[in-house]
């Protein structure tokens, strides 16, 4: 028995200073009275409100759907668009109502996913910008200058000039957007914050750098120096110096595999693993010296230009070129490949720049001809791609899908340009020239919403430590690197003729004359030579049980015999004999 007590307002009690002589008494009203209820739960009242809940509920899915709560609120359908996955499967092409039936179901989680993700564009805050002018207006005729003067402030301070005297000067951003790494050909070496120009290390190694590339956190930057490969801290301490890479042009940091690519002037590739120091993969490409390489971020190969014009695909576990294409008729000046994996755009010496499907290794699917060679190539997060001409720097956009005949922006420089990058999640182009670096603003070019959880431009010390353990946890070894990574997924199941081809190929094994056409057995026969087997097989296992438990009754009394006897001079005639047995 429970009791609920409902107290009302009531009136104050009056306190020892205040006069009771102008007070009157006042009378007490039934409504200022403490009610009391008296409930008592039972068994069965408990049923009937369950019972009430479940009719309510049947009552609401009779009616379809409750008028105060409609249901899920519809999908933009251009943002279904957006997040479509491609057409589905016709069923007239499946003959067999099982694979039917499969693949429908597959069909339908696609549907699902692309529901989800068009969904979840709700919780994504920030949305792309891009430059809008008026009719007959160019954005190539809008400056650095016109866009620091029409954004706000902090948004300014990302244009800036470096006035450096070692250069000429290879520029590189780390994951996350937050910090800028710069290396020269003189041997200047700097690691700086760029967003608060907070610096953190300066030094000269006092020889030629030729590229430079930051490691799985930004505490650690591989350094390609005259000799060899070293590594250094965030301020500028040598914690490595690897003498097995020497000569090293060009470098790509692989994040999901902890490997470090590197090639030098000699054609040999190497594969260092950062997380155990070794060196999965070493081997001559033969191709000769190259200073053109990227890697593909979809299935992490690494892509190689030579003076042929040919692009070649590489991985660790493989000696040979995974896939070559040829791209252009003169040597190679620059390759990129954006961050899908879907494009690849190469430039050659004829001042061409050709747009490929790196997936089904077609194409050319745009074909531009430019004013002169480029010097480098570089992809956006939204795809714009920059060209370098000599010291000016054009932007374009939408140029893989479509062919377009302007270019987006264009930012002229009286200096030489080394190499360029674009800064993750940040509308910002960062460009190495001959006499240090310089920011621009590129409006659209990055991506507006970051996951915190796959790189975070405002994560802590703390934050850096959980990251780093959780990507060694989920490390993929360097033997997964295939030229489509689906594989991974396939099941090998080679023949027993398969397996025979392959020994005879050895030639220290003499190939065995296997009649691989089913035989037919007779019952009667086999089920009584196999009871003659399995009876002799007993037979031999028991008698060599027997045969070395005698073995080992015999080694004690051996071992007693062949031990030399002591001596006690005179008086070992007085030790007994031990008598043998008959």
């Amino acid at each position: 028995m429970y009791n609920f007590v409902s107290v009302q307002n009531k009136t104050k009690k009056n306190r020892y200073f205040h006069e009771e002589k102008d007070e009157k008494p006042k009378k007490s009203d039934s409504s200022t009275d403490v009610q009391v209820f008296n409930i008592k739960i039972t068994p069965r009242n408990i049923t009937k409100q369950r019972f009430k809940e479940a009719r309510n509920i049947k009552n609401v899915l009779k009616r379809g759907c409750d008028p105060k709560f409609p249901g899920k609120a519809p999908v933009d359908p251009n943002s279904l668009e957006r997040h479509s996955r491609g057409e589905g499967f016709q069923e007239r092409g499946v003959r067999h109502p099982l694979h039917a039936l499969k693949l429908k179901k597959k069909e339908n989680k696609y549907k699902y996913a692309q529901e989800q993700a068009a969904r979840a564009e709700i919780l994504l805050t920030e949305d792309q910008g891009l430059i809008e002018v008026g009719e007959g207006e160019k954005t190539t005729a809008v400056s650095q200058k016109i866009i620091a003067e029409n954004v706000d402030i902090a948004a300014a301070t990302k244009i800036f000039d470096l006035n450096l005297d070692f250069g000429p000067y290879r520029a590189k951003y780390s994951r996350n957007g937050r910090h800028l790494l710069l290396g020269s050909k003189q041997g200047h070496l700097a690691a700086f914050d760029w967003v608060t120009k907070k610096l953190h290390c300066e030094i000269n190694v006092m020889e030629s750098i030729h590229d430079i590339s930051w490691l799985h956190v930004e505490t650690m930057i591989a350094v390609a120096q005259k000799e060899w490969l070293y590594i250094y801290d965030n301020t500028g301490t040598e914690l490595h110096c690897v003498k097995r890479m020497d000569k090293i042009l060009r470098m790509e940091f692989l994040p999901y595999h902890f490997l470090l690519a590197a090639v030098n002037e000699y054609g040999f590739m190497s594969w260092l693993d950062i997380s155990i120091g070794e060196i999965v993969g070493h081997y001559n490409n033969r191709i000769g010296r190259t200073t053109v390489m990227t890697q593909n971020p979809y299935n992490a190969t690494i892509c190689l230009g030579n003076s042929k014009g040919v692009v070649s695909l590489w991985a660790p576990n493989v000696k040979e070129p995974l896939a070559k294409i040829l791209c252009h008729k003169t040597p190679l000046t620059a390759i990129a490949v954006d961050n899908r994996g879907m494009y690849m755009a190469t430039s050659g010496v004829d001042r061409s720049l050709k747009i490929w499907d790196i997936r089904n290794l077609d194409g050319p699917l745009q074909h531009y001809k430019l004013r002169s060679p480029p010097v480098d190539l570089n992809f956006s997060q939204k795809e714009m791609l920059a060209v370098g001409l000599g010291d000016v720097v054009e932007i374009y956009n939408n140029c893989c899908s479509q062919t377009t005949e302007k270019p987006y922006l264009r930012h002229r420089m009286a200096k030489s340009i080394c190499n360029f990058n674009f800064c993750p999640y940040e509308d910002v182009l960062g460009v190495g020239t001959s006499s240090g670096f310089t920011s621009i603003i590129v409006p659209g070019s990055g991506e507006p919403n970051f996951d915190a959880l796959e790189s975070n431009p405002f994560q802590t010390k703390k934050q850096r430590k959980e990251a780093e353990v959780k990507a060694l946890l989920e490390k993929i070894p360097a033997e997964l690197i295939t030229l489509d990574p689906f594989d991974v997924m396939q099941v090998d199941v080679p023949s027993m003729k398969e397996q025979m081809e392959a020994k005879k190929k050895l030639l220290h094994i003499k190939p065995k004359n296997v009649d691989f056409t089913p035989r037919h057995k007779n019952k009667g026969k086999t089920n009584i030579a196999r009871k003659k087997i399995i009876k002799s097989a007993m037979r031999k296992e028991i008698i060599d049980q027997a045969i070395e438990a005698k073995k080992m009754l015999e080694e004690p009394e051996k071992e007693t015999e062949s031990a030399p006897k002591q001596s006690f001079g005179v008086l070992d005639r007085f030790v007994p004999k031990m008598k043998s047995k008959k």
